[in-house]
């Protein structure tokens, strides 16, 4: 039986919305494809028709998932709102739709050229959309601060999800969240 163009893209989509979820909750090695094809409905041995290698996989669904894709529109939440969500005990505990950053960075940074430069381009956009609103005098100065609390974001969210002191762990949260300057 033929399937439809349409079908095909939204079986494409399905794939990389299965993979995105799976890499987030068990890393890049942990997933299979056969996993990732059960995960959107589909056969294993339909992988190939969609895409070339799992690597291939990886840096679509990634570049998919990501908040800030090359061409993606200007975020509409402000700054300060994605703060409060971001370093929230909801978006700690939720890997699976949580930021890729925190969940597959370590891993990112051995992955393929594609997969770097999606997420590099993500992390550009991100610096910027905090820096339109982060304090500071000078540009150099915002340019500064937006990197620095992106940093620490992420890096919260990472030691908030190591820890294994639920209180130490909203402390890691509240506390990184108060030291933004971001108003």
């Amino acid at each position: 039986m033929k399937v439809s163009r349409e079908q095909v893209a939204e079986h494409r989509k399905a794939i990389m919305v299965a993979a995105a979820r799976l890499f987030r909750q068990r890393g890049f090695d942990d997933v299979t494809v056969a996993e990732v094809m059960q995960e959107a409905g589909l056969t294993h041995g339909a992988f190939y028709g969609y895409f070339p290698s799992k690597e291939a996989l990886i840096a679509e669904a990634v570049g998919h998932a990501l908040p800030f894709a090359p061409g993606a529109a200007t975020p509409r939440t402000r700054a300060v709102q994605f703060a409060d969500g971001y370093l929230s005990a909801r978006h700690r505990d939720n890997r699976a739709t949580s930021c890729l950053f925190s969940s597959l960075g370590t891993e990112a940074a051995r992955g393929s050229a594609d997969l770097r430069h999606a997420m590099t381009e993500s992390v550009r956009l991100r610096i910027n959309h905090i820096e339109a609103e982060v304090q500071g005098d000078t540009p150099r100065e915002k340019r500064r601060a937006a990197i620095a609390a992106w940093s620490a974001m992420v890096g919260a969210i990472v030691l908030a999800r190591i820890v294994n002191d639920e209180k130490l762990s909203k402390e890691i949260l509240s506390e990184t969240r108060a030291s933004l300057p971001l108003a």
